[in-house]
């Protein structure tokens, strides 16, 4: 018994002798599609084309996960209450982002019971 194999051209679907499976690379990484003559030719063309943009070009990085502070700061208290502490006692502090030690050392003063457990 003999088997045909018949190659498909990922792109238009259509069959021939000259449709193969061809690698090409792109920013390091490998990847691989049936492609015929013609189809093969018109990536290379476009990879060609776009040589020139991607060494230009600076890689954006995907941002990171930001990092979770492991030490407790205040116990029973929430930053937005450190916050609202802090703006009615006419101490500056910022309305997102980190808030100073030196503003969590004042918290834990006037409340003595938001001290964490050492």
């Amino acid at each position: 018994m003999a088997e045909k194999v018949i190659r498909v051209d990922d792109m238009d679907g259509s069959e021939g002798a000259d449709v193969a499976k061809r690698d090409f690379e792109v920013l390091g990484r490998t990847f691989t599609i049936d492609l015929s003559e013609d189809n093969f030719t018109r990536l290379n063309q476009m990879l060609d084309a776009l040589a020139p943009f991607i060494e230009n070009a600076a890689e954006v990085k995907p941002a990171g996960k930001g990092r979770k502070s492991r030490t407790v700061k205040i116990k029973g208290y929430t930053n937005g209450d450190v916050r609202a502490w802090a703006l009615r006692s006419d101490i500056e502090v910022s309305e997102r982002g980190k808030i100073a030690d030196e503003v969590y050392a004042a918290f834990i003063e006037a409340h003595p019971d938001a001290k964490p457990d050492a």
